[in-house]
């Protein structure tokens, strides 16, 4: 019981902290507004030299792997209704980590 609490805690971790990391490099970057195919490619080269954007992906892939982990232990109707608890550390790590209101 305790492996799937760790597991549930690194998963709402893994998976929030990606999406905030993310959304500062996003930001960081700014909105798109030319669509043409060089425009678009310079601003993926921006992407790609922002960190946070880095360190997101890693994240989120290693909250893929520890849902999968999760899923090999209990059943789906369990890891999905709990994994929910990443909106509620979503909203809080907007809040504090974005500086959103």
């Amino acid at each position: 019981m305790l492996k799937e609490m760790v597991l549930l805690f690194l998963i709402v971790f893994a998976g929030t902290g990606g999406e905030l990391c993310v959304t500062r490099a996003m930001k960081k970057i700014g909105e798109v507004k030319d669509f043409r195919p060089a425009s678009l490619v310079q601003t993926i080269f921006r992407v790609l030299g922002v960190g946070w954007m880095w360190l997101g992906v890693g994240t989120n892939g290693a909250r893929f792997f520890l849902a999968t982990r999760m899923l090999s232990l209990e059943s789906v109707s369990f890891v999905v209704p709990v994994t929910a608890l990443n909106y509620v550390a979503g909203a809080l790590g907007g809040k504090f980590f974005l500086g959103n209101a």
